[in-house]
């Protein structure tokens, strides 16, 4: 406890009837106490000024924290919306590719119904051929000649017209045995545009079956029951396209 100074009652009168006056002024005493005054003082401001800054440090400290959650929070939320841009991108890519393969697929369709009609006239020109043979064979007259050569005319010109439609199709139907088909399908892979892509159908029976694809596929069986269901091997052919697309991608 700083000692405190208390006020002395002076006699002056006595004081001054002394030879040497002089009065006690106790500085000693407050000297202590003045010491001790400035003693509590410093304690008193060194405390404060410690907790002044242990609490500014632990604000600097959160406030550091709120920075770094905040530049991670950013960071993250920047990630999200180039990742959304990306996803859009793709999203947009696909639907045009759907779009175009929707264009090709009605393309092909129309092209196909062509080869069929082409197919009938190309069988009934054989089957006139092998009329024309089997009369030449009785009897090589000179008609049969002129007839046979306007067959093999008509047929060279259409061989060329069904290359060129197999061509654009970039689709090739055929007849590999009785009652199976082979669609061979090319330009799905753009990174070998000459990569082929097949599979054998086979419709001896009312339940259409697939022999095999190349590569595998792993929805084949959905589509193959689709096809029993909707008996349109159009789309069938348009939905086994676009399984072997996604395979690629």
């Amino acid at each position: 406890m700083p000692q405190t100074v208390r006020p002395v009652h002076i006699d002056l009168a006595a004081i001054l009837a002394e030879p040497t006056p002089q009065i006690d002024l106790r500085l000693h005493a407050y000297e202590i106490s003045t010491t001790n005054f400035v003693k509590a003082v410093t304690n008193y401001t060194n405390r404060a000024v410690l907790e002044i800054t242990k609490h500014r440090n632990s604000q600097e400290t959160d406030k550091k924290k709120l920075i770094e959650k905040t530049h991670a929070v950013e960071l993250e939320t920047n990630q999200c919306k180039l990742r959304e841009i990306e996803l859009l991108a793709v999203l947009s890519k696909e639907q045009d590719e759907k779009r175009e393969s929707e264009q090709s697929i009605t393309a092909l369709k129309r092209q196909l119904a062509s080869i069929r009609e082409n197919c009938a006239t190309i069988d009934t020109e054989i089957e006139q051929y092998r009329a024309a043979v089997a009369n030449l064979q009785r009897g090589k007259s000179p008609r049969m000649y002129r007839e046979l050569w306007t067959l093999n005319f008509h047929a060279s010109k259409s061989f060329p017209e069904l290359t060129a439609c197999q061509r654009r199709l970039q689709c090739v139907i055929e007849g590999v045995e009785k009652d199976l088909l082979l669609v061979r399908f090319s330009h799905i892979d753009e990174a070998d545009v000459d990569r082929e892509f097949s599979f054998v159908l086979d419709v001896s029976s009312r339940s259409y079956r697939v022999i095999t694809t190349t590569p595998v596929i792993p929805k084949l069986p959905i589509l193959l029951s689709e096809l029993n269901e909707s008996r349109d091997i159009y789309r069938f052919i348009k939905m086994i396209r676009l399984a072997f697309v996604s395979l690629v991608r």
